[in-house]
């Protein structure tokens, strides 16, 4: 069984693929439209998404490579603000009329992958005891 750092790794590698695979859709779309039907996201946009976009990223080493206690509060507070800002994005717009995303079925498929993906996360860092890595290396039987 993996351990938790590779664990980790692997949902933000999964939870990134999602999301950029669920931008290339909304893409698709985008560009099936008629011009004048298509969102024209400004600079400030275009650079939240690039920020946004980057966490996931960072995530994938950062699960790796951080220390346990600063590996389990990143995944924590990473976890929930792509979760908050996921949720808010694709599920908030249309249900209050602001709109909805490109290729909505689609999107809230993803969208829900995604969540339960960045909620594994926050679970599998809240509960992580640390103790494992010293219980492993316990475990195993001594050359003599």
């Amino acid at each position: 069984m993996p351990d938790i750092k590779e664990r980790l790794s692997l949902l933000w590698v999964f939870a990134l693929l999602n999301y950029l695979y669920a931008d290339v859709i909304a893409l698709w779309a985008i560009l099936g439209s008629p011009p004048a039907d298509a969102p024209h996201l400004g600079q400030v946009a275009l650079g939240a998404s690039a920020v946004l976009m980057e966490i996931p990223i960072a995530m994938i080493l950062a699960s790796r490579l951080l220390p346990h206690r600063a590996n389990r509060l990143a995944n924590i507070v990473a976890g929930i603000l792509v979760t908050l800002v996921n949720g808010f994005l694709t599920f908030i717009p249309p249900l209050v009329g602001w709109g909805r995303p490109p290729a909505l079925p689609e999107y809230l498929f993803f969208a829900t992958l995604e969540t339960v993906c960045t909620v594994a996360i926050v679970w599998q860092a809240w509960t992580w005891s640390g103790g494992e890595r010293q219980h492993l290396v316990r475990s195993r039987p001594s050359a003599v």
